[in-house]
């Protein structure tokens, strides 16, 4: 039962976080206010219905060297993403026209904040850790993903590619951060460096959610393959390889560290209530 009161509490805070950013949506300023406020109430309501149903602080979002974790997360994001851009850059795909929007970006930070904490909250600190205490980290990681990915579907110009590169890139990937470090900080800063790596500064596509007004004004051609169409680079095979790369590490560190639940050990996945690092 515990399982369903967080689910459906932190789909409650979900849903009206959700439509307080859409009803706003045309206003930077009042965009980046209610998105911060929207990520910090479903972190909130996460810690609240964690307490009441497992009788334990969560300590995956304990403010106790909170900023530090999100700042290293939000590193990794920014740079994964970069990597791709970078990469996009050299061969002839992403060209700079110039200097963007300035206020688009503050809305941004608003928007993908709330964003990376709801999407984090639901996937990894609800479905993925109480999924993995009874079937273990790497069926709850691919069980997770594929959900994360399929939920990208519903996006304006998904495609089933789009959604199976999510899945690979950011769900399997952000499920293993968690793994390795039993902290919700550091994925919410991972989704969210990535997010407005891309959408903040060098204004692609996000996810097939339509064109974003960043710090850069660019443009993105070439084959599909390598810039990912319509869905933005997230469809890029450098994004698949990248998000790849760093799965398999984040799966190594949680390895190293003894965060791994193997299948069938029908016990309760307790690495949130360790004190998390970072690697070294």
């Amino acid at each position: 039962m515990r399982f369903v009161w967080q689910f459906l509490a932190v789909l409650a805070a979900y849903a009206i976080g959700g439509a307080a950013i859409q009803a706003v949506q045309d206003n930077d300023w009042l965009t980046l206010v209610v998105g911060l406020a929207a990520a910090a109430l479903v972190i909130y309501v996460y810690a609240w219905v964690v307490r009441k149903t497992e009788r334990r602080q969560a300590l995956d979002v304990a403010l106790e060297g909170a900023g530090a974790k999100f700042g290293w997360g939000t590193l990794i994001g920014a740079g994964m993403f970069s990597a791709v851009i970078v990469n996009l850059f050299t061969s002839g795909h992403y060209e700079v026209d110039g200097l963007g929007s300035v206020q688009g970006a503050i809305g941004l930070v608003g928007f993908m904040a709330g964003a990376a904490a709801t999407e984090e909250i639901v996937y990894r600190g609800v479905l993925f850790r109480i999924i993995e205490e009874h079937i273990g980290t790497y069926l709850a990681l691919g069980l997770t993903g594929l959900v994360f990915g399929l939920s990208h579907l519903l996006n304006e110009d998904a495609t089933l590619w789009g959604a199976v590169a999510i899945a690979i890139e950011a769900g399997f990937m952000l499920a293993a951060a968690y793994a390795a470090t039993r902290n919700l900080w550091l994925t919410i800063g991972v989704h969210f460096g990535w997010n407005f790596a891309a959408g903040g500064v060098f204004s692609t596509v996000v996810s097939g959610n339509g064109d974003s007004e960043g710090l850069l004004d660019a443009t993105m051609s070439g084959p599909k393959l390598l810039t990912g169409g319509d869905f933005g680079p997230e469809g890029s095979v450098y994004s698949v390889g990248f998000g790849v790369l760093l799965t398999l590490v984040f799966l190594w560190l949680a390895h190293r560290r003894g965060n791994v639940v193997p299948f069938g050990a029908r016990r309760r996945a307790e690495g949130a209530n360790s004190a998390a690092t970072l690697p070294r």
